[in-house]
């Protein structure tokens, strides 16, 4: 018999199934603290549970979400890479990234996770986007990388992490329900207790999705995945910007409305090209849409990516874009690429993963 996920039930799911099986309510509530506050592996573990209940719990439902697979680690910069074995067989990738202050310790540590297993927005830049969508993740297999990465930093680097990003393999508000549940989870005091402001969720620009993350109150930091400045060069390598629901149009309106209903600052993330997106228009461009609503600009620079095009903008280039965006008083940051001498760019050990059990 398959055995259920129980980190994909809610709270009041928990405590329904307790009913279920004779138990008082509240043991749905130390059921979800053992889950999501400490973080057990297994049902044993779970001691002030009565056994019967334990032995229940334990015939139809498995607590574990997530297998390693493979792990690579930067010798450059100490980035971490886990590929995950979900329960379905497939794959998705989360990273840590540490930031190390003036004296080499790691004040800051950064988990990038998945949301979906591959992606249907299709992005030509980039490596998750060759897959195209092959699954959601329930809110447990996103906390679960978060839970993960968690042991790894304090193994490697002495402390938990800092922050969330919710960057990696897919698009997060294509998930929206089961997202939004993860980062409860993850801010909730019965689960991980992180600040909402420790976290931020990347989207190439979901219009209406936008809005909503708005109208439900959103605490969390929004960052849109740019990349170009003019709805043409966004529609060359970004098929969501072809769509009137979705382009720069709607998402202007829908930036100004979200800025307009929480008064937090938007980060527009752009993977800056080499003679692409890096040229004094495009930096002129740019700073208009970043006027749009208070935000600041993160300059990302690209990670090759197998049978992509696209090169990283050269230096001087790059720094000719920054100092356009400086005189135009916009806020800008530069993302150098993490762990070069590892598979950097999301997606790539999936990838390797899908094309080995294609050829099986």
């Amino acid at each position: 018999m398959n055995k259920k996920a129980i980190k994909s039930l809610s709270l009041i799911e928990l405590e329904e199934l307790s009913l279920s099986l004779g138990q008082p309510r509240f043991r749905g509530k130390q059921l979800y603290q053992w889950l999501f506050a400490k973080g057990v592996s297994s049902f044993d573990e779970m001691s002030n549970l009565p056994i019967a209940f334990r032995g229940a719990l334990a015939e139809a439902y498995e607590v574990k979400t997530l297998d390693i697979s493979h792990m690579q680690t930067s010798s450059i910069d100490g980035t971490i890479k886990c590929l995950f074995r979900l329960n379905s067989g497939r794959a998705i990738e989360t990273v840590l990234i540490p930031g190390f202050d003036d004296e080499g310790d790691a004040s800051r540590l950064t988990v990038c996770v998945s949301s979906q297993v591959g992606c249907a927005m299709g992005c030509s830049f980039c490596a998750t986007g060759q897959m195209g969508f092959l699954q959601n993740l329930h809110a447990g297999e996103i906390f679960d990388q978060v839970l993960e990465m968690n042991r790894l930093a304090q193994t490697n680097y002495g402390r938990k992490i800092t922050n969330i990003v919710f960057m990696g393999m897919g698009e997060p508000l294509q998930n929206y329900d089961q997202v939004l549940r993860s980062i409860r989870l993850l801010t909730s005091p019965d689960g991980m207790g992180l600040a909402s402001r420790r976290i931020t969720l990347s989207t190439v620009g979901l219009a209406a999705r936008i809005k909503k993350l708005a109208d439900d109150g959103a605490k969390f930091n929004l960052a849109i995945s740019l990349h170009a400045p003019t709805a043409a060069k966004r529609s060359e390598i970004m098929p969501v910007n072809r769509s009137l629901k979705t382009d720069l149009s709607a998402l202007k309106e829908a930036v100004q409305y979200f800025y307009q209903s929480t008064k937090s600052r938007i980060t527009y993330e752009y993977c800056i090209f080499d003679h692409f997106n890096d040229g004094e228009e495009d930096a002129l461009a740019l700073a208009k849409i970043v006027r749009w609503a208070p935000s600041k600009v993160n300059l990302i620079m690209f990670n090759p990516v197998k049978g992509v095009q696209f090169e990283a903008s050269r230096e001087q280039r790059l720094n000719a874009f920054i100092r356009i965006l400086v005189a135009q008083k916009v806020t800008v940051t530069v993302r150098r690429s993490k762990g070069q001498d590892i598979d950097a760019a999301c997606g790539q050990l999936a990838i390797g993963e899908q094309e080995k059990a294609e050829t099986v």
